[in-house]
Parts: structure tokens; sequence; C-alpha cells
């Protein structure tokens, strides 16, 4: 290879990786950097120009050091935001936020703290049934206890901001909890173990939970809970979930990318599983294969309480146990 095509290539390929792994959810940036910080186009240049009639190795490994140097700097830097600085510092980014204080609390009872932010909804008498839901990669969701209230949620990590809120109509409850578009997601500190969101729920209510997420983690024990429909989408992610015993009706839909998924279902609980995934590995441990792509536990059909499981997904391992 020529050395003259030696940066370019490196530039294109090194934009390629970060863009892709931004479209999956794993990296974040500010786009608006790319106007904020063209001087380092002028830095990477100059630098291959005063290199440019050197053959010696040194002068290639300055170059490349250069340039990859330069591309995350205009990637990762945080000059948009009024609290500006670079990832793995401490500080807190939520650029919709017009309260400059970093302790400050509304209506819907939501503290934010330096570093972690709760979000919490009371409970309402005449909640019957309510809604979650969730949105927003790059980071490990964790749902293993209950709550007085309606919902609560402690977000933890780099960057950990949500747009939570919520509203009620008769007996039904609907609470959002997305990530904000403008929270950086991904960190370079090695002391942080990543963004984290500890959710708990309350076990009156009839729930249904819709998870859209990019990669991400996500760990619920909803055997508490009394469950009607559960929505798993994701790209990269991991999914592992412990169902308790289905209602008359409990449905559960998993739509993913390359993802790991695992189902724990109660041994004595009636199950039906549909599958429509592509290069996927299935492992249903206690079914019989009742037709093209379906399986159930024994004595479905006669079951009063039935929980039914849709999978479909690209190149997944997917696997329903009963405990």
């Amino acid at each position: 290879m020529k050395r003259d095509k030696l940066i370019p290539g490196i530039i294109l390929i090194g934009l390629g990786v970060i863009f892709l792994l931004h479209s999956f959810g794993i990296v974040h940036f500010h786009w608006f950097n790319f106007i904020r910080m063209w001087p380092v186009f002028l830095v990477i240049a100059g630098f291959n120009l005063m290199l440019s009639n050197v053959r010696a190795g040194w002068a290639s490994a300055l170059r490349i050091i250069v340039v990859l140097g330069g591309i995350c700097v205009l990637l990762f830097a945080s000059i948009d935001d009024r609290r500006s600085g670079w990832p793995g510092f401490t500080f807190r980014y939520n650029i919709d936020d017009d309260n400059d204080s970093d302790n400050s609390s509304d209506d819907r009872k939501i503290v934010k703290m330096e570093g972690t932010n709760e979000y919490t909804e009371s409970f309402h008498p005449d909640a019957k049934e309510a809604k979650l839901k969730i949105q927003g990669g790059a980071t490990r969701y964790e749902l293993r206890d209950s709550t007085a209230d309606l919902f609560h949620a402690v977000a933890t990590g780099y960057g950990s901001n949500y747009n939570f809120n919520s509203e009620g109509k008769d007996s039904l409850y609907t609470i959002n909890f997305n990530m904000a578009k403008n929270s950086h997601r991904f960190n370079w500190n090695d002391n942080d173990h990543g963004n984290e969101a500890k959710i708990k729920l309350n076990t009156l209510p009839v729930w249904d939970i819709d998870i859209n997420t990019g990669a991400t983690e996500v760990n619920f024990d909803l055997s508490k809970f009394k469950i009607r429909n559960l929505d798993l989408n994701g790209g990269a992610a991991s999914f592992k979930v412990k169902m308790g015993q289905p209602l008359a009706d409990t449905r559960l839909d998993i739509n993913t990318g390359v993802s790991e998924v695992k189902i724990s279902i109660p041994k004595d609980a009636a199950c039906q599983i549909t599958t429509g995934s592509g290069l996927s590995s299935n492992q249903f441990d206690g079914f019989n294969k009742t037709g093209d792509k379906r399986y159930e536990t024994p004595g479905f059909a006669n079951a009063a309480n039935k929980m039914y499981i849709n999978i479909s997904g690209g190149i997944s391992d997917f696997k329903v146990e009963r405990y």
C-alpha cells in the first residue's frame, strides 16, 4: 500500500467503525462536534503535510497516532453542553434541564443528584392496570424488587439521564422511562461499570411492559408481578427474564437481532412457544413439538391460564427453561 493512501484509509475505516457502533447503540457522540471541532482537521492535515516526505517508520507511526487521537477528540469531546468535559470525568450532563442546579425536584417527584437520578411515581388507589415503556440502550436494566409506589427507579453511571413521565386515564396508568437523546452513554473511565437502572414496580396492578433498546442488558425477575404482556425488542442485547404464574392470557413477544435471550417460567405453567427466528439456536427444555415451529408444555390445551411466547430474531440464542 502506498504511504499517501495510508492516512485516508485509516480515517475512513475509523469513522466507519465508530458510526457502525453508534448505530447499534454501543457508543454515542455529539454530531455537533463536527462543526465545533473543525480545527482538528487542520491539525491532522498539518502533521501529514510536515511528514509527507519522511519515509521513516516513526513518521508513519506518529501520523497514525495523530489521526486516531483527532478522531477521538472529534467524536467524544463534550463541548456542546454547558458543563463541558471529557467522558469519565465527574459531571452531570442534562441538556434538557433548564435549572442549572444539580439538586432539584419538580411536581413529578424526580430527584436529580450528582451521578445518580431517582424517579418515582406514587401509587394511585384506582390503578388497576399499568403500562411501562422503556427505551434506551447502553444501560443495564434490573428489576428484582417491589415497591409501595407505582414505580421507582434509580439510574446510576455516567450520563444516566432519562426522560420520565406518566399519565393516568380511568384505572390505567402509563409510565415512560426513556434514555434522554442528548445523554452521553460511552465511558472511558475504568472505575465506572457503566450505566445501570434499577427498577421496582408495585405488585397490585396488571402490568404491560414494553422494552425497546439497542445494545443493552435486561435482567428482570417478574415472578411476583401480574404480567399480561411483555414485549422485548433489542439489537445486540442480553435478555434474562423470570416469569411468574400466567394470567388467563399472558403473552411474551420477543424480537431481537444478535442477542441472547433466556426466559424462565414456572414448572407447572402452561406455555406455548412459536418461533419465527432466522439463524438462531433454540433450547426449549420440557416442551413438546406440536407443529411447525410450535412447542407446548404437556397439558397446555386443557389449562385455564396460559402463557404464549412468540419469538423472532436474526442470529440469536433463545432458551426457555422451567423452574
